[in-house]
């Protein structure tokens, strides 16, 4: 199986200035995940799950190391060293991000979030707005708040517009952290759905998750952090 994404001893530090000292948040991490495959990954917080995955999208820096990436567009990139150009391009067509937190311009509504990942893709304004609302309705966002801004929602319906935000692209690199934090039975079996479509359609996952019940059945591989370092584990 081609692998898709291949990193080698990555590592990154944060400096605390007040204090005077360093913290590694990851030490020496290597990782395959081949196409198709969802890795999970476990740990306590703090461990440097979130900061690895950050690294990937090039929220973070890393100190050390390569994150190479096969790009449909680019061919193999190192996302540790890609120029900020094309990982803006990537973001917007290939490698997808959840967290569990909505950051959003103030004045744009949930339906327009959804609608501009479409929009920036290429997509054309009526295919991007009947796939906005299919996902809309998948996650059950009622209706009367589409054209409401998120900063009024709650933390379970930001969460969800996030989730619909990034799937509804369809990436072919999906990361998720903490993907069904503050999310209820219901939401969670919506969010499991969807992950299963979009592995038959062939997206390729890395997620983090403090709910092993979820992973149960998704994952190929799990790795559990501790101390800033990958360990595999079974099942």
């Amino acid at each position: 199986m081609k692998s898709l994404l291949t990193i080698e001893h990555l590592s990154k530090t944060f400096t605390l200035h007040n204090l005077n000292q360093q913290i590694d948040a990851a030490q020496d991490v290597s990782l395959h995940l081949d196409e198709g495959e969802f890795i999970g990954i476990t740990g306590k917080s703090g461990s440097g799950k979130s900061t690895v995955l950050r690294c990937i999208y090039r929220t973070y820096l890393p100190q050390g190391g390569t994150i190479l990436y096969q790009s449909a567009k680019y061919g193999e990139v190192d996302l540790a060293l890609a120029p900020d150009r094309t990982i803006i391009d990537l973001r917007k067509h290939e490698i997808g991000y959840v967290s569990q937190f909505l950051n959003v311009m103030p004045r744009t509504t949930a339906r327009e979030l959804v609608n501009q990942a479409l929009l920036e893709m290429g997509k054309n304004p009526l295919t991007a707005s009947q796939e906005t609302e299919g996902m809309l309705d998948h996650f059950e966002l009622d209706p009367a708040l589409r054209d409401s801004y998120p900063a009024t929602f709650s933390g379970g319906e930001k969460l969800r517009l996030n989730i619909a935000r990034a799937m509804v692209k369809r990436p072919r690199l999906l990361l998720l952290d903490e993907p069904t934090a503050s999310l209820d039975q219901s939401s969670k079996l919506k969010v499991k759905a969807l992950i299963e479509q979009l592995m038959r359609e062939g997206t390729t996952m890395l997620g983090i998750f403090h709910d092993l019940e979820f992973m149960e059945g998704l994952c190929s591989r799990r790795y559990h952090m501790q101390d800033g370092r990958f360990h595999e584990t079974a099942g």
